[in-house]
């Protein structure tokens, strides 16, 4: 068995998969817009948008897609981010809270050198961490 997580999107999943392969190192395996599925029943404006989107992100797959008149931030998850380096933290956490809103800010703690929590501009929940050693 292996445990995958799958995002929803309203409307930014390709942006957001795009962003996070570039800066996070992912490779986009797969994706589909909503227009190239089978029948003609999707609605013009959605069509450019993502059916299914799959990466490999982080030695573990990321998938995603846009979900039309559904779409709601993360509330209670959190993709966690573990990275060796201070360096490493403080790039990620740069990039995830451009455009986001910060749930708490980067600081060191009693279990971390850096431990953050963001929601990114795409709606996606981190918690960034460089533990202790």
């Amino acid at each position: 068995m292996q445990l995958f997580t799958y995002l929803n999107f309203g409307g930014t999943c390709e942006q957001a998969f795009r962003f996070y392969e570039e800066h996070f190192a992912g490779k986009i395996e797969m994706m589909m817009h909503h227009g190239e599925g089978p029948g003609g029943s999707t609605p013009e404006h959605w069509r450019g948008k993502v059916m299914y989107a799959r990466m490999s992100l982080g030695g573990t797959v990321l998938m995603g897609s846009d979900v039309p008149d559904k779409f709601e931030p993360m509330r209670s998850a959190y993709l966690f981010l573990n990275f060796k380096t201070t360096e490493e933290v403080e790039r990620a956490w740069a990039l995830l809270t451009e455009g986001g809103q910060i749930h708490m800010p980067m600081e060191e703690t009693f279990f971390a050198v850096r431990f953050g929590v963001v929601r990114d501009k795409f709606g996606t929940s981190w918690m960034i961490i460089q533990e202790r050693q």
